[in-house]
């Protein structure tokens, strides 16, 4: 969407074909857990357009699991993926932004950084840890014109699902195998009739080209952005029950 409106667009991925695409993105290979991936990938991006106006924040990814049985391994993954990732390119980036005394971040957050989702509990951490870094840099970094804000989709049908890792241990577990099932099953049907990511894509797209932005924005089903909204005014023992309720925990 973005390049059909005429924006000069990069996008990054571990393993992609890099070049220019059919749709005018022009591919580059990046791990965002790689500091020097990010490195290279930020200074090809340079070379090629010489600046760097909008930086996106999107990549992610998720394992459920039980939150006590969660391995050291599942839990660096997630936190270096989603979390540590973003820091890496923001840095990386920034000192450009900065030189320029102008640019804009849009972190992807989830509403799963505003309402904490059962068995996604590190997923959510993650989450939850975006709001609070893009908070504080906002404040940081607006003295030299550049915005800072983020994005809180609700589900929306991409591959996330299929690629979601699920933790074996929890699958096997006596106390929480029956209860994970059910949960994820709801879960999973949820994001598979979620919204059309053109949805998504239009918000991106309005944020880019907007002036001024709100910090932060939600998006997704009409019951899950309001639930994300009541949830900062509801009593936090109302909040438990009704996810409970939900996710059938």
């Amino acid at each position: 969407m973005l390049a059909a409106s005429g924006h000069k667009v990069f996008g990054t991925g571990r393993t992609v074909c890099e070049g220019l695409r059919e749709d005018g993105v022009w591919m580059l290979r990046m791990d965002v857990t790689d500091v020097e991936s990010v490195r290279r990938a930020v200074d090809a991006v340079m070379q090629m357009a010489g600046r760097i106006d909008v930086l996106i924040n999107n990549a992610g990814a998720g394992i459920g699991g039980a939150l006590e049985l969660a391995s050291m391994d599942e839990k660096r993954w997630q936190m270096e993926t989603n979390f540590m990732g973003m820091t890496n390119v923001c840095s990386a980036v920034l000192p450009y932004m900065r030189q320029s005394r102008s640019g804009r971040i849009i972190n992807i957050s989830s509403i799963a950084g505003v309402v904490a989702v059962p068995y996604q509990g590190f997923y959510s951490a993650s989450k939850f840890a975006i709001e609070g870094y893009s908070q504080a840099l906002a404040v940081e970094v607006r003295r030299f014109g550049i915005d800072v804000c983020v994005v809180e989709p609700g589900d929306f049908k991409t591959g996330f699902t299929s690629s979601r890792r699920v933790s074996e241990a929890t699958m096997s577990h006596p106390d929480y195998a029956d209860s994970f099932k059910r949960t994820l099953t709801g879960v999973e049907k949820d994001e598979t009739h979620g919204s059309s990511p053109e949805k998504l894509g239009r918000v991106i797209c309005r944020l880019v080209s907007r002036r001024r932005t709100r910090f932060r924005t939600l998006t997704g089903s009409l019951l899950q952005t309001l639930f994300a909204r009541a949830s900062r005014i509801l009593p936090g023992r109302l909040t438990q029950k009704l996810l409970t309720w939900f996710y059938s925990v």
